[in-house]
């Protein structure tokens, strides 16, 4: 369980990653330059090709950074969820030692003792629950992330064969890059289906983890 109660250190150095940049402005220079002086018609077309795959790249981007900084945030949650669970388990084995003790003496236990100890018990559970749900939905983030940067790079990657492919002429260079494009466009759709809607059990814990925490620090404090 300490395995589990503790954060993912690859996953919170992952999810703090900068957004993916797109730093293809030049590219896109040489290419409209081509498009203008280079006498042929599909060159046009990779002009055009290119400025798509250059906001297909800017949108992926943009979403990469906010699955990122989301993956974070839940990790975080989970953290403390799990930091609070912890905290409630040694006030109930501090409780029980007591009733244990007093077992052991010949004394009564006194009845609020073994109810704060059932209160302990079914806190951990619902702890637990919320902690493990953001847990989850760190690492979907943080998948979603994953591939949204791939997409991004697949993108960056048609656009400079587009530029290559407008540089020398040769057209077959222009196809290499719309199936690079392509496949950057299809990580970036998997991505985006694989987000889970807004009503989903996962996106109200992300808050609700805080309350938890708040509202126990109280009674931890008793």
């Amino acid at each position: 369980m300490a395995g589990c109660q503790a954060p993912s250190a690859w996953l919170c150095s992952a999810a703090i990653m900068e957004e993916p940049e797109v730093p293809t402005e030049h590219l896109h220079e040489h290419i409209h330059h081509q498009a203008e002086h280079g006498g042929k018609q599909w060159i046009l077309g990779v002009a055009l090709s290119s400025a798509l795959l250059a906001s297909l790249a800017a949108v992926a981007s943009m979403s990469s950074g906010h699955f990122s900084t989301t993956a974070m945030m839940s990790q975080m949650e989970s953290a403390n969820q799990w930091n609070y669970f912890q905290a409630k388990s040694i006030k109930e084995a501090q409780l029980k030692s007591k009733m244990e003790l007093l077992s052991a003496l010949g004394k009564p236990a006194n009845p609020s003792d073994s109810t704060k100890a059932e209160e302990y018990a079914r806190d951990k559970v619902e702890i637990q629950k919320r902690a493990e749900e953001l847990g989850r939905e760190a690492r979907h983030s943080l998948h979603t992330h994953h591939l949204l940067s791939r997409s991004v790079t697949m993108f960056q990657i048609a656009i400079a064969i587009g530029a290559i492919s407008a540089l020398t002429q040769r057209k077959a260079f222009w196809y290499v890059s719309m199936g690079f494009g392509v496949v950057g466009l299809v990580m970036a759709v998997g991505a985006l289906l694989s987000i889970r809607p807004l009503d989903s059990p996962a996106s109200p814990s992300v808050h609700g983890g805080s309350e938890v925490v708040r509202s126990g620090a109280g009674d931890l404090a008793e």
